[in-house]
């Protein structure tokens, strides 16, 4: 399945996607987690790259000042501006179709990157972390909720893009880009049926740094 293919299927799932149980409360953990790790505060800029239908940043919007959501998905995109519409929060919430693995992002820089779930369907994620560091202000920090590398069986065969993440290697790929004060942690466990009707365990972790401040 190419890149391409995933965002038509994301398209096709957006309609259905926050009826999810699992999502919405995959989200909301994530959430309280970021609350607790980060010193979030009504006068921050945020930006969720790869938002979806904005699960996560509909959790955090009330502890932001601003957050700018940005996804490929046409379907996703459509669900963002009805909720943010919803949620009165036209004002404090900018929805923006952006590929960012293709496209510069055309915005101000921000005070806190976060995604769910995305890192793993991204091509180049050396250059994507690398993108994240420009689009942070010094002392600005990250975010990056993800999957602990598995088997393959998450998304199933066809599935090109990463089979989760070493945290000790993602680590070594934010300090290359300029951040510190890098930790992880589990704050999440996927149930899910893989092949055959069985169900397997995947973990999810988060993890956090900070872009270093520019040397004077």
């Amino acid at each position: 399945m190419t890149y391409a293919e995933e965002m038509s299927e994301f398209d096709i799932k957006a309609a259905e996607w926050d009826k999810n149980m699992m999502h919405r409360e995959r989200a909301e953990t994530i959430a309280d987690t970021i609350i607790s790790q980060i010193p979030l505060n009504r006068k921050m800029k945020a930006l969720e790259f790869g938002a979806g239908t904005g699960l996560l940043s509909f959790k955090l919007k009330d502890h932001l000042g601003h957050i700018t959501l940005i996804d490929n998905s046409e379907g996703m995109v459509k669900i963002l501006l009805e909720k943010a519409e919803h949620y009165g929060a036209k004002t404090t919430m900018k929805v923006l179709k952006t590929d960012l693995e293709k496209e510069e992002y055309p915005g101000e820089k921000v005070d806190l990157i976060y995604t769910l779930m995305v890192l793993h369907h991204v091509n180049d994620v050396n250059r994507i972390l690398g993108k994240f560091g420009a689009m942070l202000i010094s002392g600005g920090y990250l975010a990056i909720a993800d999957l602990y590398r598995e088997d393959g069986s998450f998304h199933g065969d066809g599935f090109t893009g990463h089979k989760g993440f070493d945290p000790e290697e993602l680590t070594a790929l934010l300090e290359k880009h300029g951040f510190s004060d890098i930790e992880h942690r589990t704050v999440y466990v996927i149930d899910k049926f893989v092949e055959e009707n069985s169900r397997k365990k995947f973990g999810v972790f988060l993890m956090t740094a900070v872009r270093k401040e520019k040397e004077k």
